[in-house]
């Protein structure tokens, strides 16, 4: 079964991708923090991370450094409501970027392409 972890500080937005993307078949963790991110990473592994880029007083961007030199193995979606960080250099470790919406439709293509591509 393929697992997504999810990181983003609103609870609202842990939720909804909770539960859109267990719907579609996935097994989903979620954390508030870096640090409930890192605690879940070490217990299983992830065939996907979704991140958000803005954390209350944390980075996404912080934590996707950290998985790209670490897990080599696991796709990285950025999520965020600002389009403005696509011109971020480090945003381009990235395997994926979604801006966020109420239509999940965009998340959903975006996790079934870099599964695709990994199953290559």
């Amino acid at each position: 079964m393929t697992r997504i972890l999810i990181v983003d500080d609103e609870a609202s937005i842990r939720l909804l991708y909770s539960q859109e993307l267990t719907d579609e078949g996935y097994e989903v963790d979620a954390a508030g923090t870096i640090a409930e991110a890192l605690a879940l990473l070490k217990e299983k592994s992830y065939d996907v991370a979704l991140l958000d880029i803005k954390l209350k007083n944390e980075s996404g961007l912080d934590l996707l450094q950290q998985l790209v030199k670490e897990r080599h193995d696991m796709s990285v979606i950025l999520s965020t409501a600002f389009s403005c960080y696509r011109d971020d250099f480090s945003a381009w470790l990235a395997d994926g970027y979604v801006v966020k919406s109420s239509d999940m439709q965009e998340l959903k293509d975006e996790i079934k392409r870099l599964l695709e591509r990994k199953a290559r």
